[in-house]
């Protein structure tokens, strides 16, 4: 165990990057407001990541669960999504137990690469080629969103959707540098695959965070 892991007392402490109430703008829960915790560190590495300031969590200092819930709590949000970077780097059972105490539904956006910790009412699962998800994930996504950069894209999503089980959503939704040249594709796809369908990153279109 590292000084850093001992900082984090076992997940009473997380590398908060930002927490935010906004309305969520991806994938199934698109229009639904929700309180954001977003984390630091990643070590999936995707080139078109668009929080890139979270990759390093040393660079957030640690800070306590109960003043990430307090500050939570202290909106009318429902729902509380933990994002990052990778939040599954951390130990997150501690800080769902806190947020489901106080009746909130919890939500988890995981690229799936490490093993699961927390309590969740939803878990959206995003993989990446260069880090796949662990066995172990797929049954348990509600939700897959797979990003599409490029054609290929669309073989790996497949691929996913092979493994998750029947219940879950299955979302394509465009890398947003490449949503000109990729959008007219993905409709193309859905339509003919209606097992998917299309989520957009629904906040940069109105601007909000």
């Amino acid at each position: 165990m590292t000084t850093y892991d001992k900082e984090l007392e076992g997940g009473r402490k997380l590398p908060l990057v930002e927490d935010f109430y906004t309305v969520q703008g991806e994938g199934y829960h698109t229009g639904k407001p929700a309180y954001f915790i977003r984390l630091g560190g990643c070590d999936v590495g995707c080139r078109w990541c668009d929080a890139k300031m979270t990759w390093n969590p040393k660079l957030y200092p640690p800070v306590g669960v109960g003043e990430i819930v307090a500050r939570a709590t202290s909106h009318p949000a429902q729902a509380i999504v933990i994002t990052g970077g990778e939040p599954l780097l951390y130990p997150l059972g501690y800080l769902t137990e806190e947020l489901r105490k106080r009746g909130l539904r919890v939500f988890l956006e995981t690229s799936g690469s490490h093993p699961l910790s927390g309590s969740f009412d939803w878990i959206c699962l995003s993989p990446k080629r260069q880090q796949p998800p662990l066995d172990e994930i797929y049954p348990l996504a509600h939700e897959l969103k797979v990003i599409v950069e490029k054609e290929e894209d669309l073989d790996w999503a497949e691929q996913n959707a092979a493994r998750v089980g029947k219940g879950c959503r299955l979302y394509l939704q465009p890398e947003w540098s490449r949503y000109e040249q990729m959008i007219p594709r993905i409709v193309g796809y859905v339509k003919e695959h209606p097992a998917w369908n299309i989520s957009l990153q629904t906040h940069k279109f109105m601007r909000i965070p």
